[in-house]
């Protein structure tokens, strides 16, 4: 098993959904990034994606692509991320981690010294937004032979006959995108994305993950009734912005206001799993 199958069987048995955090690697800085990736599972997230930052990241709203932009103006590059992943590891065996971004980057470093590189500094698990499963030939089997979970996006707009290529070769789990556009820029209809889950869960074993657009503590709970697991990212570095000094810079409370938001949305799956102990 991986550590993602393990860490969603240590869900199921204690009866709870999963708290997905996404943070962008470099973000404000290097430093405070890396503070803030090693302090998130004491805050209370079950699995961490960690963005890799892009210089046009078209799924992501604007918080995010504010906090890709961030980072690469503070020099984060793929080879940093991949050595903060490590540092992390040094620390956190258990914690899955999964790289979040779009296939540039990896093209780039490029893909096979990429895929080497990442599966030794200790990642789990790829979502490639913009490489689909028509285009995933040169990226996915050889993420697969590396040990890395290849994680693939369903929306409300893959319809039955889609539904299949999404899931072939998907491993890990399945990342439902809640809306329709970018991330950020909306709330999720709780009840419309209950019966899409259903769909998808009628057609695969994998756990289901639902992400963009979901801020508080309620949406988590609510999304958790259904989902094996609730992604929460715009929110997230919209923390880290609202921190940030006139210069844009990192200050004493940047850490602690992303952290102290963790551990409110997940108090909300703890007292779920309290409730049905």
């Amino acid at each position: 098993m991986t550590r993602i199958d393990r860490r969603f069987a240590a869900l199921k048995d204690e009866g709870r959904g999963g708290l997905v955090t996404f943070i962008t690697a470099g973000d404000p800085d290097h430093d405070t990034s890396l503070a803030l990736l090693k302090a998130l599972p004491k805050a209370g997230a079950d699995i961490i994606e960690l963005g890799m930052p892009f210089s046009d990241p078209m799924a992501d709203g604007p918080a995010i692509q504010a906090s890709s932009q961030r980072a690469l103006k503070a020099g984060q590059t793929m080879k940093k991320t991949l050595a903060m992943v490590k540092a992390f590891r040094e620390q956190d065996k258990t914690t899955p981690l999964v790289l979040m971004g779009y296939y540039n980057p990896i093209y780039v470093y490029p893909a096979a010294s990429f895929l080497k590189d990442a599966a030794t500094a200790g990642v789990d698990g790829l979502i490639v937004v913009d490489l689909p499963p028509e285009e995933d030939e040169e990226l996915r089997p050889a993420a697969s032979e590396a040990g890395l979970n290849f994680i693939r996006l369903a929306t409300p707009t893959t319809d039955a006959k889609r539904l299949p290529a999404v899931l072939a070769n998907s491993s890990g789990f399945v990342y439902y995108v809640s809306i329709a556009g970018i991330t950020g820029t909306a709330a999720p209809d709780v009840t419309k994305v209950g019966a899409h889950i259903a769909r998808i869960k009628a057609q695969t074993d994998l756990p289901i993950a639902v992400g963009f657009g979901v801020r508080t503590k309620e949406q988590v709970k609510s999304l958790a009734r259904t989902a094996d697991a609730v992604v929460v990212g715009s929110a997230l570095v919209s923390a880290v912005a609202q921190s940030l000094d006139q210069a844009g810079k990192a200050t004493k409370a940047t850490a602690s206001s992303v952290l102290s938001l963790v551990e409110q949305l997940a108090s909300g799956l703890r007292e779920t799993a309290d409730a049905n102990a």
